[in-house]
């Protein structure tokens, strides 16, 4: 039997249409796994987080006493669900490690694949 999210899924494939294109699993495929019992699974197949030197570097931002990622997402990138395009840019597993240090100095870059003025 599959569940009322699985059927979900399915009826809304391709995954990209799951997700808005701001989403950081925008685009991602969907595969289905049959349990041992029978009922299938479906699930996102695995991202992939680029190298944060494919983006290109616009400026840095350092990190102040009291900071918060999604009020720094929201100056830089206008949003702060956008958060994780900087945990993308500065090798970030944990978005907290961006702004528990002090003068940390976080890459505010352009979105994967956009070119930057150098790169053109």
């Amino acid at each position: 039997m599959i569940d009322p999210m699985s059927m979900m899924i399915q009826a809304n494939s391709p995954a990209s249409a799951l997700f808005p294109p701001g989403s950081r699993y925008h685009g991602l495929e969907t595969s289905t796994l049959t349990l041992p019992d029978g009922r299938e699974a479906i699930y996102l197949q695995r991202r992939f987080v680029p190298q944060p030197e494919q983006y290109a570097l616009l400026q840095e931002h350092v990190v102040t006493q009291g900071e918060r990622l999604d009020n720094i997402a929201a100056h830089y990138l206008g949003d702060p669900e956008q958060f994780w395009q900087l945990c993308d840019a500065n090798r970030a597993l944990r978005p907290a490690e961006l702004t528990e240090t002090v003068g940390r100095r976080l890459r505010i870059t352009l979105p994967q694949g956009i070119p930057g003025a150098s790169d053109a």
